[in-house]
């Protein structure tokens, strides 16, 4: 019998695939790493314009409170220090995120949390919602009227393409409120980004590693699988089984980048624009992430849309009809001996950045 040339083909550049590589790689064992696209970092990859990384796929802010992920991306790159504070646009009036007192007061003028507490309160108490159906009653169940109407409901049904009252109430279990003038969106106990951006903490992993770029694995697929013993594949599970179960559904991003000639275009990194008529849900300025210094400024517009038509799978959709067609394909994966399956597409899940690399960092390679 003809050996493989490889023990593992890794399907996808992304954070799973290159953590699982680096780990086989470190192991002894002969990887292929493989990608669709032209470059590796799937979409954590940056670009560098006028001397400033660009987020080529929307903006990234590494923030983890787990020490063993936090030290092993720092082991790879030195991270420095980024505190994300976004401000919500909503019809040209402006507020801090996450919802705190600066929020509170740009919505209502009041100056301490008792008075805050209180609004919300008396705004939660008109809804009588023992048991919320929905998104919508979720968040009037947790903030109240004016919160969700400027805040949460134009922006949530841009992102999904639905309305509120179609999507589940699991989306928003919690919102996160703060009574204090903490603009710093996330409570983890590290943010940061790397420096040199996202391209050098990928350069750090793939060292040594042979890698196959603009490698379709479906347009090649026989071929690959006879080089390799293994598959890591982090890819749409449903396509990887010839949708047998049928179709899983996603929402994918369009991105419209433009380089000014001005130093200053909005002042943050992130806003998010929450009114239903603004097109997009918000304007990244990327000079920001690192406080550049350049006359020039990069902005880029980040428009949801329906998936299809060789739009990328940004964000599974996991309301039920979507979540049942996934166990059958999970179950299928678990009797499935060759291939191992992980990443937000691969497992239909939304993963945070963090939560890739620990489950990259913690699956079991046999």
């Amino acid at each position: 019998m003809e050996q493989k040339r490889y023990d593992y083909l890794v399907v996808g550049a992304g954070v799973f695939g290159a953590i699982v590589a680096w780990r086989l790689h470190r192991a002894g064992r002969r990887v292929l790493l493989i990608d669709k696209r032209e470059h590796t970092g799937g979409n954590l990859r940056c670009e560098r314009i006028e001397g400033i990384d660009v987020h080529r796929y929307g903006a990234h802010i590494f923030h983890t409170s787990n020490p063993r992920v936090w030290e092993f991306v720092n082991s790879l790159v030195p991270f420095r220090p980024f505190v994300n504070s976004p401000i919500a646009n909503f019809e040209g009036q402006l507020y801090n995120l996450p919802f705190n007192m600066n929020t509170f007061y740009a919505l209502w003028g009041v100056t301490t949390p008792e008075e805050a507490r209180a609004k919300i309160d008396e705004q939660r108490s008109e809804y009588d919602i023992a048991v919320p159906q929905n998104l919508e009653e979720q968040a009037l169940k947790l903030v109240g009227r004016d919160i969700y109407e400027r805040l949460i409901k134009g922006y949530t049904e841009k992102q999904w393409g639905r309305a509120c009252r179609e999507l589940p109430a699991e989306i928003i279990r919690r919102l996160p409120v703060r009574f204090n003038f903490d603009n710093n969106y996330f409570d983890d106990r590290w943010q940061g980004i790397p420096d040199g951006g996202y391209n050098a903490l990928f350069d750090a992993l793939l060292e040594g590693i042979d890698i196959r770029l603009g490698c379709d694995f479906f347009a090649n697929r026989a071929e690959l699988e006879s080089m390799a013993e293994r598959i890591v594949y982090t890819g749409e599970i449903d396509r990887y089984y010839d949708y047998c179960f049928g179709r899983l559904e996603y929402r994918s991003l369009r991105f419209e980048t433009q380089t000014l000639h001005r130093e200053n275009f909005q002042g943050v990194a992130v806003m998010n624009f929450t009114d239903s008529r603004t097109p997009y849900t918000r304007i990244i300025e990327h000079k920001h992430f690192a406080a550049t210094q350049s006359p020039y400024t990069v902005i880029t517009h980040e428009y949801p849309q329906p998936w299809g038509n060789g739009c990328e799978p940004y964000y599974p959709i996991n309301d039920a009809r979507n979540n049942t067609i996934y166990a059958l394909y999970r179950a299928k994966a678990e009797q499935d001996e060759r291939t191992i399956f992980g990443g937000r597409l691969a497992e239909y899940r939304y993963y945070d950045m963090h939560q890739v690399v620990e489950r990259a960092l913690e699956t079991k390679l046999p």
